[in-house]
């Protein structure tokens, strides 16, 4: 059976695209850059670097930084300021959820084609109804 992969093998700075499916806004937003991660064969930081492209506005820098820890044969994520956001099960198509009332985030990754990626986030609650796609494939 395939673990999918470990948390070293995600190094290094990877070519990022988004979509976002805003439900209630009735738009589709999208996001293109990079994911950098950069750290150590325990820790890693995720720094995601790019623009916002919102249909109607001129583009929009945007930047967001996340924390991965090895963690048994699994990876736990953190946001930036140590606060847990999910943890990664071993895979090809592992599911987490993040519960943050009154909203619920729900993720499926997937590492069948590995080093190409993506983890698509559904979020619902009382303001929210959106899909965020986003892939990864190696830089260069």
């Amino acid at each position: 059976m395939t673990l999918g992969p470990r948390l070293e093998e995600f190094r290094g700075v990877w070519r990022l695209e988004r979509e976002i499916g805003d439900r209630y806004g009735g738009r589709a937003l999208r996001f293109e850059g990079t994911a950098t991660f950069a750290g150590d064969a325990d820790r890693l930081s995720l720094v995601e670097q790019g623009r916002m492209l919102v249909p109607g506005q001129p583009p929009m820098a945007a930047e967001r930084t996340y924390l991965w820890q090895a963690d048994g044969e699994g990876i736990a994520v953190f946001f930036e300021d140590g606060r847990p956001f999910h943890w990664i099960e071993p895979g090809l198509r592992p599911e987490a959820q993040h519960d943050c009332p009154p909203d619920l985030y729900l993720v499926r990754y997937d590492f069948r084609h590995w080093p190409h990626w993506s983890a698509e986030w559904k979020v619902n609650g009382p303001r929210k109804d959106y899909t965020m796609t986003s892939w990864y494939r190696p830089e260069g």
